[in-house]
């Protein structure tokens, strides 16, 4: 069943790439590259189809907006600097990874995003990625063409800010998706920086203490099988990134065929004209957030009399100033800053951590991925991929993967593990050389620089394949095996127990280093399931979904034994002891130990056995028996229980009662905890009246394997299709997902049509 649609769509193009408007007639719309059929299977999966790669931009952009076009659009005036203007100066802004002020997020991206340079970039960069960007362009204002603002959903009904787009707008959503997991988390730190006024009387800083990373809210897990180890030998996958479930990062789900044969299908954020995890008939790949430092901090030494500039190679060098104009509200004047950047990037002061702006000496934040517009021509390459070799070709050449491994399996048997990315060539040795007095204080968190010598710039690599100043693939973490490798966010050196990578530049990640709570989790229960039995799809559903918690097996024990000898047990040490251990949604007592265990994971007395960096996967471990920590402990637990009581929560409610999501006025419980237990599930969340609700964590999850035919995909998206919540594709997947099912993805022609809701529509201009 097929529906044709021609109409003037709204084409709007920089001076860039300057496309003319297509004429609103037939014969028009059979020549132009602007045609693609959109075809929705079960849970309105969009499968679209294009002989061009802007046929591919315009069908996908056009499917995304009939599922979220109050999110796009809102997106389109956060990255244009608007938001003061529409929503106030003091509210707050979700930017994916992350939340910031307004007025914050609108001074970084009016200073940050250098559009003449992003639009020379464009013309340099590939002719499909310039095809897929107007193509995306024209698809967004054809449905904003074919639906008028009037009738657009009520969160963006009648809309000022709901406007067509240009390419401008495109480079700017790029810059910030690829900025995400870097840049962005300095906004502040940015956006606030200001010279020393006059009566300012520091001259220097003794001291640096950025604050030590947590384990990020945002994170991943990713498996992939190889032959040796898989039922049928040939590869499977298992994706399991945690992504927010609110906001312009929430996945979507996609099925893409375009030119060249290309034919793949996963799922994509805001704004991405191609599917950025996903699989093809060969090969199968997921990412998960690298701890590779995609940025370097530069100290230094500045002018004498003259705060604004700095000396490099003894020769006094102006900072660049830029006069930021933030719109506000009709009626209410611009607000205005003047910011400043280097050679080494835009000044940063961070206060609490010491890294404040005196007349002696700044500090400069300087990013990787600035300007990348690399990676829609790397996530190109791994979707025409027919093995997991082409896969590391594709990331090796192009260093345009922002901040993310890659993980992936193919048909043939072999697993990937890819730490490859747009990190800046520092060697270990350079960063010893290029060290500074207060270097060796904030080692732990950030690789801070000496400014005052150009010899401290990022290094260029010799090899023509490189690009200026980021470390070549050949330097950095990659390995091909036919049993197992995996990921949940630690660093590089360890991707299958017991084997650890080479030591690499430091600016990869810590080598040797103690493991997350998680990622000891993974590789506890990977070799668990693999030495019951080969793996398949069934076995690696349970592994995902197990919802174990390692935190509750290591201290249990011993805190239920403290509670055994104190005379009339607590409610508390009741409800413990009977616990599942788990967070499925029938688990009583999960909250009870996830509150208390949020009181005493910061202890540094908890474990007898310390970290042993030959044995990472099993230490640190052993409660300690001292007998005041023991007793520390128990009250913990009673503090616990009684601030939950407090709060009118039963200490042995089901955990599907805690931790809910909304549809309307239906109820959905949500499994999975906090990745800072061990558990694998991951999902954060924030309280809510009488319990909690997810804001982030495991998201689009897909088993991939492969038959005779082509792929064998499994999946659940956990907040489902649409963010309109009037739409009945708002929480049909978080259903699926509370009842632990999955979704058999529809590939094929034939297994399309079988699962086909409604007509297929050709849209064209």
């Amino acid at each position: 069943m097929r529906a044709t649609v021609h109409g003037l769509g709204v084409l709007l193009a920089s001076s860039a790439l300057t496309l003319p408007a297509l004429a609103d007639d037939h014969a028009g719309a059979s020549n132009s590259p602007f045609k693609a059929e959109i075809t929705r299977t079960t849970h309105n999966i969009a499968h679209i189809e294009a002989d061009t790669w802007e046929g591919v931009g315009y069908g996908v952009a056009y499917a995304y907006a009939e599922d979220n076009i109050c999110m796009l659009a809102e997106d389109f005036v956060s990255v244009r600097g608007e938001r003061s203007m529409f929503f106030g100066n003091e509210g707050q802004n979700e930017l994916g990874l992350r939340s910031m002020d307004n007025l914050t997020s609108d001074v970084f991206f009016r200073s940050q995003v250098d559009l003449p340079a992003l639009r020379a970039g464009l013309e340099q960069s590939s002719p499909v990625n310039q095809a897929l960007i107007a193509g995306y362009v024209a698809g967004y204002n054809r449905y904003l063409f074919d639906n008028p603002v009037s009738t657009l959903p009520k969160e963006c009904r009648d809309a000022p800010w709901v406007r067509p787009i240009t390419n401008d707008d495109m480079l700017r959503l790029n810059e910030k998706t690829m900025l995400l997991a870097s840049s962005l988390a300095f906004a502040g730190a940015i956006a606030g920086a200001e010279p020393p006024s006059g009566g300012q009387a520091s001259n220097g800083t003794e001291t640096l203490n950025f604050p030590p990373p947590p384990e990020p809210s945002y994170g991943s897990n990713g498996w992939a099988f190889g032959s040796d180890v898989t039922a049928d030998g040939k590869g499977l996958l298992i994706g399991n990134p945690h992504f927010p479930w609110e906001g312009p990062a929430r996945f979507w789900q996609m099925h893409v065929r375009g030119p060249d044969g290309y034919d793949v299908m996963g799922v994509g954020i805001a704004g991405t004209p191609l599917p950025t995890l996903g699989f093809n008939k060969d090969v199968a790949w997921t990412h998960t957030v690298t701890k590779a430092r995609h940025f370097t901090a530069y100290m230094l030494q500045l002018a004498p009399d003259d705060p604004t500039s700095y000396i490099v190679d003894g020769e006094v060098v102006p900072m660049e100033e830029t006069l930021v104009t933030i719109p506000m509200p009709v009626g209410e004047e611009p607000i205005e800053r003047v910011m400043y950047s280097t050679r080494f990037g835009p000044v940063i002061t961070m206060p609490q951590a010491g890294a404040v702006w005196t007349r002696q000496i700044a500090f400069t934040l300087r990013d990787a991925n600035t300007g990348n517009q690399r990676g829609m021509d790397a996530w190109l390459g791994i979707g025409k991929a027919s093995n997991v070799s082409e896969i590391e070709t594709a990331i090796s050449e192009t260093l345009g993967i922002p901040w993310v491994n890659t993980i992936a399996a193919d048909r043939n048997g072999n697993a990937l593990h890819a730490d490859i990315t747009a990190v800046p060539n520092v060697s270990a040795e350079m960063a010893k050389e290029c060290s500074t007095p207060l270097s060796a204080l904030v080692a732990g968190q950030i690789t801070l620089l000496d400014g005052t010598r150009s010899q401290c710039d990022w290094m260029e690599a010799p090899t023509k394949a490189s690009v200026p100043g980021l470390l070549p693939a050949s330097e950095q973490a990659s390995r091909t095996r036919t049993d197992y490798v995996t990921n949940s966010n630690d660093s590089y050196w360890l991707s299958h127990a017991g084997e650890p990578y080479r030591e690499l530049s430091p600016i990869l990640g810590t080598y040797k280093t103690e493991l997350t709570l998680r990622s000891r989790s993974n590789y506890t229960e990977t070799e668990a399931t693999l030495a019951e039995a080969k793996i398949d799809h069934a076995r690696a559903k349970e592994l995902v979904f197990g919802n174990k918690v390692l935190a509750a097996d290591m201290v249990v024990d011993g805190v239920v034994e403290e509670c055994s000898e104190k005379a009339g047990l607590s409610k508390a040490c009741e409800v413990l002891a009977d616990w599942d251990r788990r967070v499925n949604l029938d688990s009583k007592g999960a909250h009870l130990f996830l509150a208390f265990w949020d009181k005493v994971r910061g202890r540094k007395d908890l474990w007898a056995t310390p970290f042993d960096p030959e044995d990472p996967v099993n230490t640190p471990r052993d409660l300690t028996s001292e007998g005041t920590v023991r007793l520390n402990l128990y009250k913990a637990l009673n503090e616990a229980g009684s601030e939950l009581e407090e709060k009118g929560i039963p200490l042995d409610a089901p955990w599907g009662m805690i931790q809910t999501r909304m549809d309307g006025d239906e109820t959905i419980p949500i499994h999975g905890a906090t990745g800072l237990a061990g558990i694998l599930n991951m999902q954060e969340s924030r309280e809510v009246e009488g319990g909690l609700t997810p804001v982030h964590g495991s998201s689009y999850i897909q088993i991939v394997g492969f038959d005779t035919d082509g792929p064998v995909a499994d999946a659940v998206l956990s907040y489902s299709q649409s963010t309109n919540p009037a739409s009945p594709f708002y929480a049909d997947q978080t259903r699926l997902y509370s009842a632990k099912d999955w979704h058999r993805l529809p590939f094929s022609d034939e297994e399309i049509e079988a699962a086909r809701i409604g007509e297929t529509v050709t849209i064209s201009e």
